[in-house]
C-alpha cells in the first residue's frame, strides 16, 4: 500500500460517535470580522515585504487603509445597527454584537498600528533613499515654503470653507470620509474657540515642492492649510490645529417592497446614507482630550470608537504616490495574451466560438475578446439582440459604449444594471440612464436580491437558423478591474446552456416563478442545493472507492449550513482542498471533524477573484464556475450562476494547471491553522518557491 493510501485510510478511520463533537457546536465555527481582519493582516504582509517593488509596498498600505475603511462603513457599522434596533444576533462563533465590537477594536488597533510602524520607519526611509521625500512643515527651506504658501493662495484658498462653531453656528456636518483640519483659534480674549475646515478631496493631497534634480519632494495637502491658517482667520491668534478623519455607516436602507420605484427609491438613499452615522473617528495622536470630547460628542461617538495614529490621518491617501513615474519602483509590466481566434478581424469572433468552448485566464489573458465581442455583435447584420448583466463596469466603459451602438443599429438591447451595487449605486445609476436614453431596456434589478451574475447573450441569425453565443464569468465586466483582478471567462454556444441563460433573462426582466434549470445552479433556488447533491455524491463515492475529492476556490467561505456540510464530508475521508481568500469561518485539521480539510490563501500580485467548484467523481471530474462564494448572502439574497465546464480539454486545465498551481503555490500561499491564523508555507531549502501568479504570468500572458 502507498504513502499516500495509508495516509488517506488513517485520515478516513472512523472516530467513536460518542467522542465526535456536534457539527453545529459555536466552537467549530470563526467569527467571520475577525476573519476578515486576519485576511487584511496578510495584506499587510505584501505591505511588509521587502522582496516586493517599494511602490507596490506602498500600494498594499493604500489598499489596507482603503480596505479598513470599509470595513467600518459596512461590518462595523452592520454590528452597531444591530444593537441599536435591538435585533441583535449571535454569530456564527457565538458572540454578540457587544463581544464582537470589543475584539475588533483590539485587532484595528494593533493593525492599524503595524501599518503606521511600517510606514515611518521602513517606507519613508526607503522612499527617502530612493530620492522621493514626504516633508513636514518643519523640513521645509524658504524656497519649499515659498512655493507651498503661493500654492496655497492660487490653488486651495478659494476652495476653503472655515465653519466655526458658536452659540448661532451649530457643529456643522462631516461628511463620510472626509479628511478635516480642526483649529483652536483666540481673539485675545483668552477664549478659545473651534472651527472645521475640510480637506478638499478635489485637489491632490501630494503636493510636489522644488528639489534638488533628480528627488522628489512633496507636502500632505492638510499641512499647506495648516501652514496658512492665518488666511482664513485674519486678526485670530492661532493656538494649534489637528487633522481629524470620519467614518460613517454607509449601508443603504432601501424600502424595496414598498417603493414602486426602484431608481427613486436608490436615489433617495443614497442622499440619505451621508447623514447616517459616525462609527469611526481617526485622529492625531497628539490631540488633547479636551478637542476630542468635542468631536465625539457632536458625532455621537464613544471613545471606544476614536482611533488615535501617529503619522498622516488617512493612511490610504498614499495612494497619490503611485502616479510617480519610477518604472524600478513598481512590477514588471506585463501584455496579456489574446487566445487564437480572437486576435485576428473581429469577424471571426462567432466562428471561433462555434468552433468549440473557449476559456479566458485574466489578467493573464485579456479582456478586450468580451469588449471585442460585443463591438462585433452591435455590428454583425445578422445579430438580432444583445442582452446582458451588469454589476460594476467602472468609468468610461467601452462595455457600454459597444451597447449603446448596438442600440442604435437597431439591435434589440437588454441590459439589467443593478442599482444596489455597493458604492457604485450612483455610477449604475447614470449608466442605467443613459443607455435608457439611448432606446435600450434597462432593468433596474429586483426586490428584495441583488443581481450578482456575470452573463452576456448574443442572439444571431445565420441562415435559417437562430443561434445564442454566451459570454459567462466570474468577475465584472470592468476592463480596468480586469487587469488587477483574476478571474476567468467562458465562451460558448451550447444549446442547453444558451436556453438556461434565455429562461434567466426572462425571469429577471419578466414574470417567472421558474426555479430550476438544465445545466446551471442558479441562487437563490438551486446553487445551495445542487451544491449539497455535488457534495453528498462525492461522500458517496468516498465511501464506496476511497478516492472522493473536492477542490473550492472562492473569495469567502461564511455559510454555516455548507461548512456543516463540509465537516460532514470531511469525517466521511473526502479530502478537501479550499482556496479562499478572504473570509474563512471554517476551522480546518480539528480531529474528528476537518482533519480532511486544508484551506490556503492567496495574496499576490493580483487580486484572487476567480470562483471554482471541482469534484473528482470518480475520474469523471466535475467542474463548475461562477460569481457566488459560499455566503449567506451570495446563497440566499442573490442571483448568481454557477455554470458547468463540460469540455475535456478545459477541464484538465482548470483542475490540472490552474487549480494544481494554486495547490503547490510556495511563494505567496499562506496555509489556515485550526485557530484561525495563517503561516507561510515553509519550502525547502534552496528550493525555487513556485508562485501561481508569477506562473501564470509566464505561460498564460
Amino acid at each position: 500500500m502507498s504513502t499516500a493510501q495509508t495516509e488517506r485510510k488513517r485520515s478516513a478511520a472512523p472516530h467513536r460517535a460518542a467522542d465526535l463533537p456536534r457539527l453545529d457546536s459555536s466552537d467549530l465555527y470563526l467569527n467571520p470580522h475577525l476573519s476578515l481582519l486576519a485576511f487584511q493582516r496578510r495584506v499587510l504582509e505584501e505591505a511588509q515585504d521587502p522582496a516586493n517593488p517599494l511602490l507596490e509596498r506602498i500600494k498594499f498600505v493604500s489598499i489596507l487603509g482603503s480596505n479598513i475603511d470599509e470595513f467600518f462603513m459596512v461590518r462595523v457599522a452592520g454590528l452597531w445597527q444591530q444593537i441599536e434596533t435591538r435585533t441583535t444576533e449571535i454569530s456564527i462563533d457565538g458572540r454578540s454584537p457587544n463581544e464582537q465590537l470589543d475584539l475588533i477594536r483590539h485587532e484595528i488597533t494593533s493593525i492599524v498600528g503595524e501599518i503606521y510602524r511600517l510606514w515611518r520607519d521602513e517606507l519613508m526611509p526607503e522612499l527617502k533613499k530612493t530620492g522621493i521625500r514626504i516633508l513636514g512643515l518643519d523640513e521645509l527651506n524658504p524656497q519649499q515654503r515659498t512655493a507651498i504658501d503661493d500654492y496655497f493662495r492660487r490653488e486651495v484658498y478659494p476652495v476653503l470653507t472655515p465653519l466655526a462653531v458658536d452659540q448661532g453656528r451649530p457643529f456643522p456636518h462631516i461628511s463620510n470620509l472626509s479628511l478635516n483640519v480642526g483649529a483652536v483659534v483666540t481673539n485675545g480674549d483668552g477664549q478659545e474657540r473651534f472651527a472645521r475646515i475640510k480637506v478638499p478631496g478635489t485637489l491632490p493631497q501630494l503636493l510636489p515642492v522644488p528639489s534638488d534634480a533628480g528627488e522628489l519632494a512633496f507636502v500632505w495637502l492638510e499641512q499647506a492649510i495648516i501652514a496658512n491658517l492665518r488666511m482664513l482667520f485674519p486678526d485670530m491668534e492661532i493656538v494649534k490645529a489637528y487633522v481629524f478623519h470620519v467614518t460613517r455607516d454607509a449601508e443603504l436602507a432601501i424600502q424595496e417592497l414598498e417603493a414602486e420605484d426602484l431608481l427613486e427609491s436608490i436615489q433617495e438613499a443614497v442622499w440619505r446614507r451621508r447623514f447616517r452615522d459616525a462609527v469611526r473617528l481617526q485622529i492625531e495622536s497628539s490631540m488633547p482630550q479636551r478637542l476630542v470630547d468635542i468631536l465625539t460628542s457632536n458625532l455621537e461617538l464613544d471613545q471606544n470608537d476614536v482611533y488615535r495614529v501617529d503619522g498622516a490621518v488617512d493612511i490610504g491617501r498614499v495612494k497619490a504616490l503611485l502616479s510617480i513615474d519610477r518604472p524600478t519602483l513598481y512590477d514588471k509590466p506585463f501584455i496579456p495574451s489574446t487566445p487564437k481566434g480572437f486576435s485576428g478581424p473581429r469577424s471571426e469572433i462567432f466562428t471561433t466560438i462555434a468552433e468549440g468552448d473557449v476559456l479566458l485566464h485574466h489578467p493573464f489573458e485579456s479582456f478586450q475578446p468580451i469588449v471585442d465581442f460585443l463591438r462585433v455583435a452591435a455590428e454583425d447584420p445578422g445579430v438580432l439582440a444583445i442582452k446582458m448583466t451588469l454589476y460594476r463596469v467602472g468609468r468610461n466603459s467601452p462595455i457600454v459604449e459597444a451597447l449603446l451602438d448596438a442600440s442604435q443599429n437597431d439591435k434589440q438591447v437588454a441590459v439589467l444594471v443593478e442599482l444596489k451595487a455597493r458604492f457604485d449605486e450612483e455610477s449604475n445609476i447614470e449608466w442605467a440612464q443613459k443607455l435608457e436614453r439611448e432606446g435600450v431596456h434597462v432593468v433596474y434589478g429586483l426586490p428584495g436580491v441583488k443581481v450578482h451574475c456575470k452573463m452576456a447573450m448574443v442572439v444571431r441569425r445565420e441562415g435559417d437558423a437562430i443561434r445564442r453565443y454566451l459570454h459567462l464569468g466570474t468577475g465584472n465586466y470592468n476592463p480596468g478591474t480586469a487587469r488587477s483582478y483574476t478571474d476567468l471567462g467562458f465562451f460558448t454556444c451550447n444549446e442547453e446552456i444558451a436556453a438556461d441563460v434565455s429562461d434567466l433573462f426572462n425571469h429577471l426582466t419578466g414574470y417567472s416563478a421558474k426555479k430550476s434549470y438544465r445545466r446551471l445552479l442558479v441562487a437563490p433556488h438551486s446553487i445551495r442545493s445542487g451544491l449539497e447533491r455535488l457534495i453528498r455524491q462525492e461522500m458517496e463515492r468516498q465511501k464506496t472507492h476511497g478516492d472522493g475529492h473536492l477542490i473550492f476556490k472562492m473569495n469567502a467561505l461564511e455559510d454555516a449550513g455548507m461548512i456543516r456540510l463540509l465537516y460532514e464530508a470531511s469525517r466521511r475521508g473526502v479530502r478537501i482542498d479550499l482556496i479562499v481568500r478572504g473570509v474563512c469561518a471554517l476551522r480546518p485539521g480539528i480531529p474528528g471533524v476537518s482533519e480532511n480539510i486544508h484551506v490556503r490563501s492567496i495574496i499576490g500580485r493580483f487580486l484572487e477573484h476567480s470562483r471554482i467548484f471541482y469534484f473528482h467523481n470518480g475520474g469523471d471530474e466535475l467542474v463548475y464556475m461562477g460569481s457566488a462564494d459560499l455566503m449567506p448572502r451570495n446563497l440566499n439574497r442573490r442571483v448568481e450562476v454557477l455554470y458547468p465546464i463540460e469540455n475535456a480539454r478545459m477541464v484538465r486545465r482548470i483542475r490540472g494547471t490552474i487549480l494544481q498551481h494554486y495547490l503547490d503555490d510556495e511563494a505567496t500561499a499562506r496555509v489556515m491553522q485550526p485557530g484561525g491564523s495563517y503561516v507561510r508555507v515553509q519550502g525547502l531549502p534552496g528550493k525555487h518557491q513556485l508562485s501561481a501568479q508569477d506562473w501564470f504570468l509566464k505561460h498564460d500572458a
